[in-house]
């Protein structure tokens, strides 16, 4: 199989081997090797027709099914390269795609294809109906030849500057992915894989080649079971998947419902993570229930620029020991990583360095940027090209490597590689923001979100009706130029951003301003209504604004000593003010009652209640 010097001419040896085997099932619908390969053919005849040969690139936008993947097919089969256009986009989204690309012709169906002939691409329809007579010349069409160097997608990743890359990747590079790794996995065309992810996160060509370079089958899993766990579990049951690739934020979902009592058998044989790092004591239930051989747990870190996957590592229970590593093991065979210091110098192992990763994998580099390409794309220490990750990690005694995090302000959410600069980028376009910073958010149990904070333009600040629709205007023109992964979900207004001395925006100082916010969302809301009482009352108005200082509404020193003293005596509780991180606002009081009745908890035995009422306010109190 690997051999041949291309994607599509893997496949159509596979569909040689196996006419009439199952190649892809969706909902509704099936089709055979042979079948599919003859459904590329009528593709790939109607994009010669159009000119494509290779290293040429082709849109591609088809909503999940088989019609994705005949499409995806037929582009490689006629010697071009697919760029994903994610039906889910937003068409400020698509246009930018198109623009910073230049395709001017695509493969597509349904609605994304008629979107796409609007903006002026001439579309080849992947989901035609078959004709006797155009499938017997779509049998006999010669295909170009196409070799190992040649382009097989571009994938588009976030970029720092506002504007995201294209990343250029070659049919060699994907084929030898499959081939250093084999002996690890011995897949073969009894596995029966999911295809989970969007083609526009390379995730997806793990996912689809694993499957069709092997005879095996792919299963294309609808979109909302993609989202509800018990519905996703189902379908690993049904189809008996052997093989199933997940981001760890996606596994943790699943995982309550597979260890449940009356869970479906299933027939895994490997769970593969990747796109993120690995959290491994979040997978303590689930190695209590099937231990660490079936299926057999693998993570593999990789990136877009090194073609999906870069190392190896098996998960086994006895790692628990240690949770709070996050091992990726070692590099695949036919690939170096050497760590680095910030000026480029190897570092000695068990030092923290800069993973650069050289070998076959590397890609070729960003489309149409070759300065990009020339910062990033380098030569490693024995003079090969080695990319520059951007991600820390440490060489242990043992050989192995764990990732340790980023070495700028790149956000992992989901799998998504985000470069914070362009969603920021997009939030500053609005008229009425004046600067805007965005984080990740921690929820806990791995549940990280995008957090935007935002300082409004003076004319909004000043008046709270139009702050509150200045969030409601953020989220919409966000979700109208950013597709869904790249949007934040919470938007925290700030009179003005915390800065360093150094200028620069003050990720740690934003860090603990997110805490408190997911902190205060989580708690108890009588906290923050038992405090805006009390101070209502020692101050006597009416509604107070939850995040402006008390100061500023009239509070004098003797004012703010009473509303002290009186939440205390409502909560049990001993604050002397002194605890506020800055204004004197409800909303800080209430911060500092949640956190001193935390502490107060946790150093209460377990069968001492006394103190887990005392967040229900004191009605008798004087």
């Amino acid at each position: 199989m690997m051999a041949v010097g291309s994607l599509y001419a893997a496949f159509a040896e596979q569909a040689r081997r196996f006419p009439e085997r199952v190649a892809v099932s969706a909902p509704g619908e099936r089709i055979t090797y042979a079948q599919l390969d003859l459904r590329a053919r009528r593709i790939a005849r109607r994009l010669l027709n159009h000119g494509v040969g290779p290293d040429t690139l082709v849109g591609l936008s088809c909503e999940r099914g088989i019609s994705l993947i005949a499409g995806l097919l037929g582009i490689l089969a006629a010697g071009g390269g697919y760029l994903p256009l994610d039906p889910a986009y937003p068409d400020d989204r698509i246009s930018l795609l198109l623009g910073d690309s230049g395709i001017k012709l695509a493969v597509g169906s349904g609605a994304a294809a008629r979107r796409l002939a609007q903006a002026g691409v001439t579309v080849v329809p992947a989901d035609s109906q078959p004709d006797d007579e155009v499938e017997d010349e779509s049998a006999r069409v010669i295909l170009p030849e196409v070799g190992p160097a040649d382009l097989a997608y571009v994938i588009y990743t976030s970029g720092s500057t506002g504007v995201p890359k294209g990343v250029v990747v070659e049919h060699g590079s994907v084929l030898r992915l499959f081939g250093a790794s084999a002996p690890w996995f011995g897949f073969d065309e009894h596995d029966v894989w999911t295809l989970f992810h969007s083609v526009s996160f390379d995730f997806s060509v793990w996912e689809i080649w694993g499957a069709l370079l092997h005879g095996g089958r792919l299963v294309v899993v609808p979109q909302i079971a993609t989202r509800v766990p018990s519905a996703f579990l189902a379908l690993l049951a049904r189809e008996g998947v052997t093989v199933l690739n997940q981001t760890p934020s996606a596994f943790r979902q699943l995982i309550p419902a597979a260890i449940a009592a009356d869970g479906p058998a299933l027939a895994l044989r490997y769970v593969v993570f990747g796109g993120e790092r690995l959290d491994l004591g979040a997978l303590r239930p689930w190695l209590a229930r099937y231990r660490d051989t079936a299926p057999r747990l693998i993570n593999m870190y990789g990136i877009t620029e090194t073609t999906v996957h870069v190392t190896y590592r098996p998960i086994r229970a006895a790692d628990l020991a240690a949770p709070e590593a996050s091992p990726i093991g070692v590099p695949i065979p036919d690939l170096a990583v050497t760590l680095h210091d910030p000026d480029g110098a190897p570092v000695p192992d068990g030092t923290p360095g800069e993973m650069w990763v050289s070998g076959p994998g590397v890609a070729r580099g960003y489309l149409n940027r070759p300065q990009l390409t020339e910062q990033r794309f380098v030569a490693g220490l024995d003079g090969a090209r080695a990319y520059r990750s951007g991600d820390l990690a440490v060489r242990t005694a043992a050989g192995e490597l764990e990732v340790l995090g980023r070495v700028d302000d790149q956000i992992k959410v989901r799998g998504y590689r985000i470069e914070p600069g362009e969603v920021e980028s997009c939030l500053c376009a609005h008229p009425d923001v004046a600067a805007a910073v965005v984080a990740p958010r921690d929820y806990g149990d791995g549940d990280i979100r995008l957090a935007a904070y935002v300082q409004p333009s003076p004319s909004v600040a000043a008046d709270e009706e139009a702050e509150a629709r200045l969030v409601d205007e953020l989220r919409a023109h966000a979700a109208d130029h950013l597709p869904a992964h790249l949007c934040p979900s919470n938007y925290e207004l700030l009179g003005a951003l915390p800065m360093t001395p150094h200028g620069k925006a003050d990720r740690a100082a934003l860090r603990r301003i997110g805490e408190a916010a997911a902190a205060r969302a989580a708690r108890d809301p009588r906290i923050d209504e038992t405090v805006a009482r009390i101070a209502q009352g020692v101050l006597r108005q009416g509604a107070l604004p939850a995040d402006r200082d008390l100061f500023d509404l009239g509070a004098t020193s003797l004012a703010f000593i009473r509303i002290i003293a009186e939440v205390n005596q409502e909560f049990g509780i001993r604050l002397t003010g002194a605890e506020l991180d800055g204004t004197a606002s409800v909303e800080s009081v209430a911060d500092a009652v949640a956190a001193a009745l935390d502490a107060a908890l946790s150093h209460t035995a377990p069968t001492n209640t006394a103190l887990s009422t005392a967040i229900v306010p004191n009605t008798n109190a004087a």
